[in-house]
């Protein structure tokens, strides 16, 4: 009987604990539930007040993604407390993890330091073609910790900002135009002058080749086996590459036409006897 009756002391004792707790449970999911539901709308609203406004779509991302980041930190504190954690307890635990969070995550802290860096100067933008860090790309995202470029073969390639803001960058879309510069190699016994001719004659039949400045051609190189013309152009960035590839295409059919030799590399080997 005494054995029953301290099951019986036990069993009372948990379910007056279970009681006591219960409703601090039940409020803290609800906090938790609701309050996931208030930061999606608050990431929503973030998201058509830029739409209606004309701001950078970079600090768009990169607003949105600090907001939740920051609003789900303190959604964490209110269930938290709400539990029964004390607040000078979770103040000294949530010191001591930060310190601990801080010194392993250094490296965070300064993409983070190089996200803001990025928004402020703005290096570049969404939608500029970038080369950084070995990688050529079109700006995708900016997020507070990385940013995203889309690469040629349609592959998302992810950039810590510490780096990207601590190193060389090329944005090819700072300006509204590019200059080209081709080489093409003619035989010795080509006309230099008639193969001139045609590369500024194939510039200025091209309507998306800008005729200001000028289209230019000279002599880059007198090397082994060619004479190396260099020839440079300028067009609208959104031109740029439709020109390029028109231009060597070209080329290659009218030196044909013409009677200009492209040379390619020989090489005579003797035999002995």
């Amino acid at each position: 009987m005494t054995e029953i009756s301290n099951y019986q002391e036990y069993l009372d004792k948990a379910i007056a604990i279970i009681w006591e707790v219960l409703p601090n449970l039940i409020t803290a999911t609800i906090i938790f539930v609701v309050g996931l539901w208030v930061v999606r709308f608050i990431n929503r609203m973030v998201h058509r007040f830029f739409q209606k406004k004309d701001y950078d779509l970079a600090l768009e991302s990169f607003l949105q993604s600090f907001i939740s980041l920051a609003l789900k930190a303190l959604l964490f504190v209110l269930v938290i407390t709400q539990l029964g954690v004390k607040s000078s307890s979770l103040v000294a635990i949530v010191g001591a993890a930060g310190l601990a969070v801080g010194l392993a995550l250094q490296g965070s802290l300064a993409n983070f330091a190089g996200g803001v860096l990025i928004l402020i100067f703005k290096p570049f933008k969404i939608g500029d073609f970038i080369s950084a860090q070995g990688v050529d790309g079109t700006v995708k995202e900016i997020t507070i910790f990385t940013t995203k470029l889309n690469t040629f073969g349609n592959q998302v390639a992810i950039l810590p900002n510490g780096q990207l803001s601590n190193n060389n960058i090329i944005n090819y879309n700072s300006e509204s135009t590019r200059r080209d510069k081709i080489d093409v190699g003619i035989g010795y016994g080509s006309n230099i002058k008639e193969a001139k001719d045609i590369l500024l004659q194939i510039c200025t039949e091209k309507s998306n080749i800008l005729k200001e400045p000028a289209p230019e051609v000279y002599v880059g190189e007198l090397a082994d086996s060619s004479v190396n013309l260099t020839l440079r152009f300028w067009a609208k960035n959104e031109d740029f590459w439709n020109a390029h590839f028109y231009v060597i295409e070209e080329t290659k059919h009218r030196f044909d036409a013409a009677g200009i030799e492209i040379p390619f590399p020989q090489r005579v080997v003797y035999g002995l006897k």
